[in-house]
C-alpha cells in the first residue's frame, strides 16, 4: 500500500454516530431560506469553519487564510443548506452563465467576412479584434474573481451581465471599425468575467465528493460554446445580416438576466457562510430583497460587516507561485490549446479541402461538440466515483452532507488517476485527424476523429478543473481565474501561429507535433500526484502561520486600544469629583 493509500492517522469525525446529535435538514427552499434569516440560529450553532471565510472580502480581508478551513466543513452544519433542487437550479443558470463567454467569442467568426465589407477594412483588421477580445478574454476574469471572492458571486455576475448587454447594443448599432475593437473588448470583459465565477459557485454549494457532477454540467456550457457557436453564427449572419448576431447575444443576456436577479441566491462562503447568514442588499435577490426591506435583519455577532474592496488582479497571479497550481495550470494550458486549434481549424481547413459552404462549415461542428458535452457530464459524475472508490479502500467515510477533510485524503490521485488515459487515448485521435486531412480522405473519418478529440482531450482538463478548485477553495473563483489567463494566453498564441505551422509543416505534422505537447508533459501529473499532498500540506501551515500572526496583532492592538480608553477614563475621573 502506497503512501497516499494509508488511512490517515486522525479519527473520522464524520460517522453516522457523531451526526445523531444534528436535527433534521431543514427544507432550504427560498421560503425556508427567508425564515432562516428572520431568526438565526443562535451564535454557537454557526458553522464555524464557514465563518473563518468571512474575513475575505471585508476591511482586512487579504488576510491569508486556513486553507482546510474552508476546504472541510465542520461537525456543525451541513456544508450548504441549499436543497438539491435548488443546487439544480443554481447550476443550470450557471451552465448558462458559462455559455456566454465561449458562444459570444465563436458566433462571430461566420461574419468576418461580411463586417470587412461593410466597414471597408481588411480581413486582417477584423483578425485584429479577435486578438484583443482574446486579451481581454485572459484579463477580464482576474478582476471579476478577486471581486467575486470578496464582494460576492452575485454582484459580480450582475455587473458582468450589465457589461456584456450594453456592449452588446453598442456592437449591433455601431457601423465603424474603431467602435467595433473597442465594443468589442468590452463585451469580452463582461463575457469572460464570468468564466471565474461558475466554478467557484460549485465550490460554495457543493463538497468536494459531489463536485464533479455539478463542475461536469457547468463544464458542458463552456465547451459547447465554440461548437455551436459558427452555427448559429453562420445562419444569422447569411439570412438576418451580421447585426443580427450581436441582437441575439443581447436577447440570450436578457433571457438569462431576469432569472438570475429574481431567484439565484448569493453563495459565496465568505458572505452567507453554508446558506445560514443573512446577506446584504447587494448580495440579495430581488424577492429576498423585497422580503426583508421592511424587516430587521439579526445577523450573527461573530460576523463581520461585508465591505467590498476594489479587486486587485494580482492575487490571480499570486496563485501561479504555489508549486503544485502552477503545474496543474501550466499542463492545462496545454491540453486547452489542442483543444482550441482543433477548434479554431475546422472551419479553414475544411472549407479549403471539402469546399463546403457556411452552413455547412457550421454542422461540421457538432461531433466535437456533442463529445464536449458527453465529456464534461459524464467525467463529472465519473469523477464522484472516483472519489468515493478511493475513500473506501483508505477506510474514510464520505460525508455528503458536512464535507471531509482533505488534509489527508489524496485529492490529487483521485482526480488525476482518470486523466492518464484520456490523454493517450486524445493524443492518438488527434495526431489521426492531422494526418486525415493531409490524406484528405472522406469527410467522415475527420470527423469522428473530432468527436474522439471533443472526448478525451477536453476531458481532462475539465477534470483539472475540478482539481483546481480543489486545491484553493479559499478563493476558487481567483484560482479559476488564474486558470483561464493560463489557457486563454496559450490559445492566443496557439491560433497566432498554428496557420504558418500548417503551411510550412504540413496538416500532418503540425498536429501530430501539437498532439506531442500534451503527450510529453504528461509526467507533470505524476509529479503532481506524488509531491501535492506535501506541497498542499506546506501552503496549509504557512497560511496558519499567517493567520495566527494577524489574530495575534489585531489582539494586540485591540489591548492597546484598551488601555488607552482605560487611561483616558482615569484622567476623567479627578476633574469630575
Amino acid at each position: 500500500m502506497s503512501d497516499d493509500e494509508k488511512p490517515p492517522t486522525t479519527s473520522n469525525h464524520h460517522d453516522d454516530e457523531s451526526q445523531s446529535h444534528l436535527s433534521e435538514d431543514r427544507d432550504p427552499t427560498p421560503r425556508a431560506l427567508s425564515q432562516d434569516r428572520d431568526h438565526p440560529q443562535p451564535e454557537e450553532n454557526i458553522d464555524h469553519e464557514n465563518s473563518r471565510g468571512f474575513q475575505g472580502g471585508v476591511e482586512g480581508g487579504d488576510e491569508v487564510q486556513d486553507l482546510e478551513a474552508l476546504s472541510q466543513a465542520s461537525s456543525g452544519l451541513p456544508y450548504s443548506v441549499f436543497s438539491p433542487s435548488l443546487k439544480w437550479w443554481i447550476v443550470v443558470m450557471n451552465c448558462i452563465a458559462a455559455f456566454i463567454s465561449p458562444i459570444t467569442a465563436n458566433v462571430y467568426f461566420p461574419a468576418i467576412p461580411a463586417l470587412a465589407q461593410d466597414l471597408g477594412v481588411s480581413i486582417g483588421d477584423i483578425n485584429l479584434t479577435i486578438t484583443t477580445y482574446m486579451i481581454f478574454q485572459a484579463l477580464a476574469p482576474t478582476f471579476f474573481g478577486d471581486f467575486g471572492d470578496a464582494a460576492g458571486r452575485r454582484p459580480a455576475f450582475i455587473i458582468a451581465f450589465t457589461i456584456y448587454l450594453g456592449a452588446n447594443i453598442g456592437l449591433a448599432l455601431q457601423r465603424s471599425f474603431a467602435a467595433l475593437l473597442v465594443l468589442r473588448m468590452v463585451q469580452s470583459g463582461g463575457s469572460s468575467g464570468t468564466i471565474a465565477l461558475v466554478y467557484a459557485v460549485v465550490a460554495d454549494i457543493a463538497p468536494s465528493s459531489e463536485r464533479g457532477k455539478y463542475m461536469g454540467v457547468v463544464g458542458a456550457g463552456i465547451t459547447i460554446g465554440p461548437a455551436i457557436g459558427p452555427v448559429i453564427g453562420g445562419l444569422l449572419s447569411q439570412y438576418l445580416g451580421w447585426p443580427s448576431i450581436f441582437w441575439f447575444l443581447c436577447i440570450v443576456a436578457v433571457v438569462l438576466m431576469i432569472p438570475y436577479v429574481l431567484t439565484v441566491p448569493e453563495t459565496g462562503r465568505k458572505v452567507v457562510g453554508n446558506g445560514t447568514i443573512p446577506p446584504q442588499g447587494w448580495n440579495m435577490t430581488l424577492i429576498d430583497y423585497i422580503r426583508f426591506r421592511r424587516q430587521t435583519r439579526n445577523r450573527p455577532s461573530a460576523h463581520v460587516r461585508q465591505k467590498i474592496r476594489f479587486p486587485n488582479p494580482l492575487h490571480t497571479l499570486a496563485v501561479l507561485g504555489n508549486k503544485d497550481l502552477a503545474l496543474v495550470l501550466f499542463y492545462n494550458a496545454t491540453l486547452y490549446l489542442g483543444f482550441m486549434i482543433a477548434t479554431v481549424t475546422i472551419s479553414s481547413q475544411f472549407a479549403e479541402i471539402y469546399h463546403y459552404n457556411d452552413i455547412q462549415l457550421g454542422l461540421c461542428y457538432i461531433p466535437i461538440g456533442l463529445a464536449t458535452i458527453i465529456s464534461s457530464v459524464c467525467n463529472g459524475f465519473i469523477a464522484d466515483w472516483n472519489y468515493r472508490r478511493i475513500a473506501k479502500k483508505i477506510g474514510i467515510s464520505v460525508d455528503r452532507k458536512r464535507g471531509n477533510d482533505l488534509r489527508n485524503f489524496p485529492i490529487e490521485k483521485v482526480r488525476l488517476q482518470l486523466v492518464y488515459p484520456l490523454v493517450i487515448i486524445g493524443a492518438a485521435a488527434y495526431i489521426g485527424y492531422g494526418w486525415a486531412l493531409y490524406k484528405e480522405t472522406h469527410v467522415a473519418v475527420p470527423l469522428v476523429l473530432s468527436f474522439f478529440i471533443g472526448l478525451c482531450v477536453t476531458g481532462p482538463f475539465q477534470i483539472i478543473n475540478i482539481l483546481i478548485v480543489d486545491l484553493y477553495p479559499e478563493a476558487p473563483a481567483t484560482a479559476t481565474a488564474a486558470n483561464n489567463l493560463c489557457r486563454c494566453l496559450s490559445g492566443a498564441v496557439a491560433t497566432a501561429v498554428i496557420d504558418i505551422m500548417i503551411r510550412d509543416w504540413g496538416r500532418g505534422w503540425a498536429f501530430t507535433f501539437l498532439a506531442l505537447i500534451f503527450t510529453i508533459f504528461s509526467p507533470t501529473l505524476w509529479f503532481i500526484q506524488k509531491y501535492g499532498p506535501g506541497w498542499r500540506e506546506e501552503r496549509r501551515q504557512k497560511m496558519k502561520r499567517a493567520a495566527e500572526k494577524k489574530e495575534a496583532e489585531a489582539s494586540e492592538k485591540a489591548n492597546n486600544a484598551i488601555e488607552q480608553n482605560s487611561g483616558a477614563l482615569e484622567e476623567l475621573h479627578p476633574s469630575s469629583s
